[in-house]
């Protein structure tokens, strides 16, 4: 008897798993594997013993195929380890089951677009920072002070304004 099994997944501690497992049981998971880790990470605890138990016939399911896989090469090599163990795939959000050949063609397609619009994003945002730094702008969090450094210290700010009964000299190290 063959089993719908879900795989859930997120990167970060805020982020939680209720869609996911929602939408998984909605589509008929009997089993679901869920990991709170990096997206990157291919060692991924539950989704290796997921692999593991998984049999002939099997349908493994995703809300959406980025939930298995961040990189094209590693998303294919994750769905070719379910297909040699007889499993089909199946993503939700993108109504992919690779349980025929033709939805197979399919899912490569749609893989293709999705690492090439991650890669277009990527190369969108250097090019974005790099315009910016050419401008004089840098990226990154805003800076807490404007001042230059050593006028941040009000004892060195007082120190500079001259000596006085109150304020001692200053005797930070900025």
């Amino acid at each position: 008897m063959s089993l719908i099994i879900g795989y859930a997944h997120i990167s970060t501690d805020d982020q939680t798993l209720d869609a996911q497992l929602d939408a998984l049981r909605a589509a008929g998971a009997e089993r679901i594997f869920a990991d709170r880790i990096t997206g990157t990470a291919r060692a991924r605890p539950e989704l290796d013993r997921m692999l593991d138990q998984l049999r002939d016939g099997d349908v493994v399911t995703v809300t959406k195929y980025d939930r298995l896989s961040r990189s094209l090469k590693d998303l294919l090599e994750i769905v070719e380890a379910i297909w040699e163990r007889g499993g089909g795939f199946r993503s939700l959000a993108e109504d992919i089951d690779t349980t025929t050949s033709a939805e197979r063609f399919v899912f490569h397609v749609f893989a293709s677009i999705a690492q090439f619009e991650r890669e277009r994003i990527s190369e969108r945002t250097k090019e974005g920072l790099e315009a910016a730094r050419r401008r004089g702008r840098i990226g990154g969090r805003p800076l807490r002070f404007r001042l230059p450094r050593r006028s941040r210290c009000a004892g060195c700010a007082m120190m500079k304004a001259g000596p006085s009964r109150r304020s001692p000299a200053c005797s930070r190290s900025v």
